[in-house]
């Protein structure tokens, strides 16, 4: 146990927690669409996911990522 594994951070930041819950808001909604047959509101939500994953993206580029200079992890 002299060499610990480091956590690697994937996906523990404000960019990653914040594109999976609008996606998975998403899909919740989408899911329950399509079950009760009404297409718009799935198409609406892909739409929704799609925008989750933009939104993702461009947190990460702004800073709020893994290795980003707006996040502090915090410690265990």
């Amino acid at each position: 146990m002299s060499n610990p594994i480091a956590d690697p951070g994937h996906g523990h930041s404000p960019a990653a927690w914040t594109a999976v819950i609008i996606m998975l808001v998403g899909i919740a909604i989408g899911t329950g669409a399509f079950f009760l047959n009404v297409p718009w509101l799935v198409w609406s939500c892909v739409v929704l996911i799609a925008i989750g994953l933009i939104v993702g993206f461009i947190l990460s580029k702004v800073g709020y990522g893994v290795n980003g200079p707006k996040y502090t992890p915090k410690e265990h």
